[in-house]
């Protein structure tokens, strides 16, 4: 990463970029979002907002805005999204001098693969990648076939009407991926409360980047403990293996990647995926059919609801031409997935849910060298938790009036504040 800076500082000194070190500024320091930039963050009940959808078949690469003096361009196509994300030459994903432009070393702040280029970006997810095997995923199915099924008892034991956020949405992923981490009973506590908050914009940076800011500190003090003394899950596993070849910011921001890819995105699909099969009872009754019905099922559920909404931001490294678009470096291209994925050259009548549907090459995790790296992981959380609700309580429907429902207002991922249902 260090061999890479001077080019990265190259492409930061033109003149916007330049304009927000001069003042210090950085995306951690806005109040607010400004509301013109807000819209692929903003739906209505679980669809994009219409003006997305017009703005895609208008033009899918358009201009955006601005923030910070800095030129945004937003790609709302599939397969031109798909080639943004895919593209690691012309694109780079280190956000990190736009968090804090004053500091003097701004590749120890953050790690993780999200925020890394290649050749650091394949080192750190090579690091990982023996976690998410076919053979590892196989060996974790009754772990997480225990948990679900100690959630649905508490379900069974709280109802017949039950938050299913709170009994069942997040339960099941926060303490799969606590176990996938190996983080000791003391700290999961702290962990689950930043969880929901660094995702929300609400508030601007001084939120979102706020709960960043914590969720890095507590992961890096987790790292340092688990380096004198490794835990059997993740962390301790890649302790004993690479040693100091991986280093404590590193080690953090790998087990920070696995929190956003394995807790808050795998509670927002089991909630609203839960609340479309009950608005659509032919899905909700093929979840209890065969696994090829079942893996159909959690497709289209992957594809309609989007709930990670955007990509990771791409900066433009050099000037190019990007489907007709002339970025300039520097620029930032923000691909919106949850309209990508109702393209129509992805799929025909994409704004239909259709759980027969065959499984399309749907941007739900993304794609290229950044895609999830837990996407499988999180598939076998999908297909255990929802096929086991919906045998439990085939009755399950939503209590009181659906137009009550509390989505999140301005979030990356894409939610619900609670889910109220009757179990029987």
């Amino acid at each position: 990463m260090r061999a890479a800076l001077p080019q990265i500082r190259h492409w930061l000194g033109r003149p916007s970029a330049a304009w927000v070190r001069r003042r210090g500024l950085g995306l951690s320091a806005l109040a607010m979002v400004p509301n013109s930039l807000t819209m692929p963050l903003r739906r209505r009940g679980l669809h994009p907002l219409p003006e997305l959808g017009r703005r895609r078949d208008a033009d899918p690469v358009s201009r955006w805005g601005s923030l910070l003096g800095t030129r945004i361009w937003l790609v709302t196509g599939h397969p031109e999204a798909r080639a943004v994300l895919a593209n690691t030459v012309d694109f780079s994903n280190d956000i990190r001098p736009y968090l804090n432009p004053g500091d003097a070393a701004p590749e120890r702040t953050i790690g993780g693969l999200g925020f890394t280029d290649p050749p650091d970006h394949a080192r750190l997810r090579r690091l990982l990648a023996g976690q998410f095997t076919k053979h590892r995923l196989e060996a974790l199915k009754p772990r997480i076939s225990r948990l679900v099924d100690r959630q649905l008892d508490v379900i069974a034991d709280s109802g017949p009407e039950v938050d299913l956020l709170q009994t069942f949405a997040f339960p099941i992923p926060f303490l799969v991926v606590c176990e996938l981490l190996g983080l000791p009973d003391e700290d999961r506590e702290t962990f689950q409360r930043i969880g929901a908050a660094r995702f929300d914009l609400s508030h601007g940076g001084l939120g979102s980047f706020g709960a960043l800011s914590q969720s890095r500190a507590f992961l890096l003090e987790v790292a340092r403990k688990q380096r004198k003394a490794p835990g059997d899950g993740l962390i301790g596993m890649v302790v004993r293996e690479y040693g100091d070849a991986v280093d404590d910011v590193e080690l953090s921001g790998l087990a920070d990647g696995v929190f956003i890819g394995g807790y808050e995105t795998t509670a927002s699909m089991l909630a609203l995926g839960t609340l479309l099969v009950l608005e659509h009872p032919q899905g909700f009754g093929l979840l209890r059919a065969g696994p090829d019905s079942v893996e159909a099922t959690i497709e289209e559920l992957l594809r309609m609801l989007s709930v990670v909404q955007v990509g990771f931001p791409r900066f433009a490294r050099r000037d190019l031409d990007l489907f007709g678009r002339h970025v300039r470096a520097g620029d930032v291209v923000i691909c919106s997935l949850s309209e990508a994925n109702r393209d129509p050259r992805l799929v025909a009548d994409a704004d239909r849910f259709d759980p027969q549907r065959s499984p399309s090459a749907h941007l739900a995790f993304g794609y290229g060298a950044h895609r999830c790296l837990g996407a499988e992981f999180a598939r076998v959380e999908l297909r255990t938790a929802l096929p086991a609700l919906a045998h439990r309580f085939p009755a399950l429907t939503l209590a009181g009036d659906r137009e009550q429902l509390s989505f999140r207002r301005l979030s990356i991922v894409y939610g619900l504040d609670r889910l109220p249902v009757r179990a029987w």
